[in-house]
């Protein structure tokens, strides 16, 4: 193997940017990139290491030996170091032999912008070209139609690794199997969206991708990143979208990970009250480092940009905004004004949305955030964190609850399940009965469900209906669409075998059909996240455990009339007060015997009369089916 080269990808300007914390397409310049330079082929090679004294690249080539490859510091006090490999080629493997002026440390690490890594337990990085021929056109040009806030926003979570298995390989499926197998499932149950649990490469398979040590490559447990890329546009060809999770709230201590990178904590905080994480014992990124900003917000470009990705999904957000969060006291120092609130993260969050928004303005950036911290989804020139939504955490503890309360004790419970409507729209709100509600002896959602068998499945149609139904969009983990018994195992596969009986094929079906509503009917999605999209008809009677609810669109003709009824007694001659005249006509009822229902007011045709009631001129009269929701539009 030929010497190292002088050579450079970098100019002024970038390294300007990248200094300031201000330079996005990091990816372009760090990692390794396959080049010719004066007619030889070979690998330019680049690493952020400022406190080291020399840099080499170890690899095959050179019988991992330090020093036979030493790059070449810039000149430019930026801490880069560079160079140009001759005869260096795709698959090589490699890492960075760093040796400090810290302590006269020695590291040996993955390249943080490798673009692939080796197959876990492996550690070291792989030389890739992208070679991609992208298919999804069409997508990409409407995908704004698709992706807005006043649009269905139906997601499946999905963990890759234990969706389906290969049982008598005792293997995952591939991205290239995924992208027959799964494309048409989720294209058949109607969903709008996949979110992927992270696919960024993590070595210990126990963290279900959390805990990242690859931010810009593919896991290689499923293939390589061009497989990944025919997945995501295999769901775009489908019309169905594609969320990433990311994760910029912390990053394992592995020793070829990001964590004492060049022998100093360049990545990580160095106050251990801030740059380490109990909770996960892991490592938090110092959010005032203008490199790292950079690092983290290049890196969620580069997902939207090189792999079409359609939204992120932040991880463990409320992590990030408190100083104090999982520490007690004496652990943590305040801020500069005496709070909690860690100030650099606010900043760097503001100039992520605004960065992804600016660049990509079609897609969604989505935060779990448990607290009632302040502006979440309000724009950031309102001073707001300017995400597109927010997970409704209360939401999904309060009614998951609710449910499964026996039936008889719900109506002293009417208002938990209420409460939701009193802050549904200080946020743009999504509903999420996520993966982290199916594992540690939580059960799976069915296995919270109270009642003999039928009712057990009934409350679940009832739970998703009533869900669907609610203001804000929607997710649901993968297994909870047919019904799961067990709880998730990241190691195992879904029961598949389950949807043999009528009763798991019926909460299949209730899944379809109300995706299938949710995308047909505008009352549910226009004003989704507005006030002015949901108006209470009572929420009052707790005794017969009932709600009623309007939904509104644009247009008055498209508004629908919802009926919850959280037992299993079939409630008669039920009267309820309606704004417009005429004839009234179910379009869903979760009762229905094509779930698996009792049938209980089946394909439901009803006319108005002029007997006053809930402070409206006219009403009508049902039989509300037990443990049932219908939904209703005036003809």
């Amino acid at each position: 193997m030929e010497k190292v080269q002088v050579y450079s990808l970098f100019s002024e300007f970038d390294i300007n940017l990248f200094k300031a914390g201000k330079h996005y397409r990091l990816y372009e310049k760090l990692g390794s990139h396959v080049l010719e330079v004066d007619g030889v082929k070979g690998v330019y090679f680049a690493v952020w290491a400022p406190s080291a004294k020399a840099v080499s690249v170890i690899s095959d080539f050179n019988y991992w030996v330090e020093g036979q490859h030493p790059l070449n510091v810039r000149w430019d006090g930026s801490g880069i170091w560079e160079g140009f490999i001759p005869g260096v080629k795709v698959g090589d493997t490699y890492k960075y032999k760093i040796h400090s002026n810290h302590h006269d440390a020695k590291t040996e690490k993955a390249d943080p912008f490798a673009r692939l890594c080796e197959h876990p337990p492996h550690t070291a990085s792989v030389v890739w070209e992208d070679d991609y021929k992208w298919k999804d056109t069409d997508w990409m040009g409407y995908r704004k139609d698709k992706n807005g806030l006043d649009k269905p926003y139906s997601v499946y979570e999905v963990h890759l690794g234990s969706w389906k298995r290969k049982i008598e390989e005792d293997r995952s499926l591939t991205y290239q199997e995924l992208a027959i197998e799964l494309v048409a499932y989720v294209k058949e149950l109607n969903f709008t969206h996949v979110e992927f649990m992270p696919v960024m490469e993590y070595p210990y398979d126990p963290s279900w991708g959390y805990q990242l040590t690859g931010y810009f490559a593919p896991t290689s447990r499923f293939g390589n990143p061009d497989d990944l890329k025919c997945l995501i546009d295999q769901l775009h060809q489908n019309d169905i979208g594609v969320i990433l999770d990311w994760v910029p709230s912390h990053f394992p201590e592995d020793a070829h990970g990001l964590g004492n990178f060049d022998g100093t904590h360049l990545y990580e905080h160095p106050d251990r009250r801030r740059g380490y994480h109990p909770d996960w014992k892991s490592l938090i990124f110092n959010y005032g480092r203008n490199e790292v900003r950079a690092f983290l917000i290049s890196n969620a470009i580069f997902w939207l940009d090189q792999f079409h990705a359609d939204g992120l999904r932040v991880d463990a957000v409320a992590s990030m905004l408190y100083l104090d969060y999982s520490r007690e006291d004496g652990e943590w120092e305040p801020n500069q004004f005496g709070g909690r609130e860690n100030l650099e993260v606010i900043s760097f969050l503001k100039d992520l949305n605004q960065e992804v928004y600016s660049s990509y303005p079609d897609v969604q950036t989505i935060a779990e955030e448990s607290t009632s911290f302040p502006g979440v989804t309000r724009a950031v020139e309102n001073d707001g964190l300017g995400f597109g939504m927010k997970w409704m955490m209360g939401w999904m503890h309060d009614t998951l609850e609710y449910f499964k309360k026996e039936s008889v004790y719900r109506k002293h419970h009417q208002n938990d399940i209420t409460l939701s409507m009193t802050y549904a729209f200080s946020e743009r709100f999504m509903l999420p009965l996520s993966h982290d509600e199916v594992v540690y002896g939580k059960q799976s959602i069915l296995g919270r469900m109270p009642g003999d068998e039928w009712q057990r499945f009934a409350n679940l149609r009832l739970l998703y209906s009533y869900m669907f139904t609610h203001p804000g969009s929607n997710l649901v983990f993968m297994g909870g669409e047919f019904g799961q018994s067990s709880e998730w195992d990241f190691q195992g596969s879904l029961d598949w075998d389950l949807l043999q009986y009528d009763v798991h094929k019926g909460i299949k079906n209730t899944m379809t059909a109300l995706n299938t509503l949710y995308k047909e009917e505008p009352a549910l999605h226009e004003k989704q996240f507005s006030s002015q999209g949901f108006e209470w008809v009572d929420y009052g009677d707790a005794e017969n455990s009932v709600l009623v609810f309007l939904r509104h669109g644009h247009d008055i003709k498209n508004q629908l009339l919802v009926v919850c009824n959280m037992t299993p007694v079939v409630r008669e001659n039920y009267r309820i007060g309606v704004s417009k005249p005429g004839t009234y006509k179910a379009v869903f009822n979760s009762d229905s015997r094509a779930f698996n229902g009792s049938g209980v007011s089946e394909d439901l045709k009803v006319k108005s009369q002029e007997i006053e009631s809930h402070d409206r001129d006219a009403s009508i009269v049902l039989n509300l089916p037990p443990l049932g929701v219908l939904v209703l539009k005036k003809a």
